[in-house]
Parts: C-alpha cells; sequence; structure tokens
C-alpha cells in the first residue's frame, strides 16, 4: 500500500507535456471539488473528512458532487466543473477517445466486485449461453469492458448479443422485471444483485480480465495545482488504507451514506480492493489492452495511447 512519500516519489518521475513553473503560478485556489460514487473510498474520506483536515489550514473547501456513472463524471471534469474524481477502467477511453481534458493521476487494481448476474432459473448456465440474450449495462461503464471481455473469451462478437444500455438504478427494476436477460454490473449493485434479487453470478470479472479502477483530474487543474493534486490522492491513499483493515466499518460507513442494506454492503466490502497507488506501466498495458478492444469493435473512433494522458508533474 502507498505511503504518502512513496506518492510524493513517484510524482516526481517526469514532467508531462506543458507542465512549467510559469503554468502553476496561478491565484490561490479557494475550492477542490471532488466527484464520487457512493462507493469506495470516495464514500470513507467523505465520512472521515480526510480532505476537508487536509485543506484546512489552506483555507480551501472540499465540495463533493455525486454522479451515478463515471461517464457524466467525466464528461463534467473536462468541461472543468469537476476537478478530482474516481471511476472504473472504460470511462477514461471514451473520454480520451473523444478528446476529454483529463488525466490519470492513480491507480487501484479491482480483484473482484463487478461480473454478469443472470436470474437464479435463468437457462444461461455458461457464457456462449448468451448469445442472442439482452443484456443490460451502462455504454462506456466498466461493465462494458466486462462484457466485450466475456464475449471474447467464449468467441462470441459483440453482434452477437443485444446490448441494453442502462444506467444502474434503470438496470434494477429491468433486470428484476425480466426485461434484459443478464446485467453486467459492479457493486454495490452486483451485491443488491445477489442478496435482494437472487441472482446468479455468470461471470466474474477477474475470471476474464484483469481490471482497474482510476482516479482522474482535469489536465488543466493538475497542472495548475500540482501540490494540491497531489495532497488529495495522498489524503484518498490514507483513507484507502484505513478500508482496508476495516471492512465492517467500512460497509457500515456505505449503508449509512447509500441506504443500502448492511449485509449487501458487507458483501461488496469484504470483497473490495482500496489500494491507491502510481499509474504504473503494468496498469498502462492493462488499460491499453482495454482500449485497443473498444477500438478494435469499432465503438471509440480512434486509436489511443493511454500513456499520453498519465500525469506525471515535476515534484514542486
Amino acid at each position: 500500500m502507498m505511503k504518502r512519500r512513496e506518492f510524493l516519489g513517484w510524482s516526481a518521475a517526469g514532467a508531462i507535456a506543458g507542465i512549467s513553473p510559469r503554468v502553476r503560478a496561478q491565484a490561490p485556489i479557494k475550492e477542490i471539488r471532488i466527484g464520487y460514487q457512493k462507493t469506495g473510498v470516495l464514500v470513507i474520506a467523505r465520512q472521515q473528512a480526510v480532505l476537508e483536515r487536509q485543506f484546512a489550514d489552506r483555507q480551501i473547501a472540499i465540495k463533493w458532487v455525486e454522479f451515478t456513472s463515471g461517464p457524466p463524471l467525466l464528461e463534467a471534469m473536462s468541461s472543468g466543473s469537476v476537478d478530482i474524481g474516481a471511476v472504473g477502467d472504460t470511462p477514461p477511453i471514451f473520454a480520451q477517445a473523444a478528446h476529454a481534458n483529463v488525466v490519470y493521476v492513480a491507480g487501484s487494481p479491482i480483484t473482484n466486485g463487478q461480473g454478469i448476474l443472470v436470474p437464479a432459473n435463468s437457462a444461461i448456465r455458461a457464457i456462449g449461453d448468451l448469445r442472442g440474450k439482452r443484456i443490460g449495462f451502462g455504454k462506456g461503464t466498466s461493465a462494458h469492458n466486462v462484457l466485450i471481455a466475456t464475449l471474447e473469451k467464449a468467441g462470441l462478437g459483440y453482434t452477437d448479443i443485444t446490448p441494453v444500455y442502462l444506467s444502474p438504478p434503470d438496470a434494477v427494476p429491468a433486470f428484476a422485471n425480466g426485461s434484459i436477460d443478464a446485467w453486467a454490473i459492479w457493486d454495490p449493485y452486483f451485491a443488491i444483485g445477489e442478496k435482494r434479487q437472487n441472482a446468479r453470478i455468470l461471470v466474474n470479472a477477474h475470471e476474464v480480465a484483469k481490471t482497474n479502477s482510476f482516479y482522474l483530474a482535469n489536465r488543466d487543474f493538475a497542472n495548475g495545482n500540482a501540490r494540491h493534486t497531489r495532497d488529495v490522492i495522498s489524503g484518498l491513499a490514507e483513507a484507502a488504507r484505513w478500508a482496508e483493515t476495516h471492512r465492517p466499518e467500512v460497509a457500515s460507513a456505505l449503508a449509512a451514506v447509500t441506504g443500502v442494506p448492511l449485509d449487501v454492503q458487507a458483501v461488496a466490502a469484504n470483497r473490495a480492493s482500496f489500494t491507491i497507488g502510481p499509474v504504473t506501466d503494468e496498469i498502462i498495458e492493462t488499460q491499453q489492452a482495454v482500449a485497443d478492444r473498444f477500438h478494435r469493435l469499432g465503438l471509440i473512433p480512434r486509436q489511443i495511447a493511454v500513456r499520453d494522458i498519465v500525469w506525471r508533474p515535476a515534484q514542486i
């Protein structure tokens, strides 16, 4: 797990094009806007006021902006409405392909907690049985990547299924009433399907592909506020270290914030990975494979190089 000094060390590894002392020199900011979904480390950090305490002596307020999924979060970030936020592996791919003004600032491996669900009595027993089925998922989300990787493993193409693009809240009733045959999703919705809808796990994401989640920042914010950006990530890393060793408390905190029952959040918390660290070469390679997969299928309009938007500021 990453210590503060380790984060400061790797952040000095190099300088991305366009960063200079002149760019960093700007009027002091009064607020940092954090985009989050009601899951994971950001919920814990908010509840414990980790960032609020860290920035109090600088008289910088922390504003929390909630989103239901990664794509709208990154759209807001690119436009400058959000400064820093956390998403799964796929939203940054679509964002970069659309020339979004964002950069990767940290990564976190996902070892479990997402996959594909089917109803308990479904005739779908193997991946190959997904052929011709209606599968619900959020377009451009991490579930989109899990679904495509799953199809590839079974030798199926994207055209072999009927995609049904649904936000997680909309997918819950659609799955319950049979409007979709399968559901690609992440926690806590993944756990909700298991515990409340008696769903059966067809695929766990780790069985088909390596996956990561990411912390991104608006490029202009990160370039102009390198110290603040590093300190936000180090503060979140502190919350992540606490979460790794306090999973019952994490479940209770998430239940309180989301209204999702404690037994459901306990499932999600017990299998989650909270660790935050640098965007390593291995993570970049894994993420590049995701980008190549979407380009190969024509789902993003151009080839991208993930490494081009990995933020590595000169230490100040």
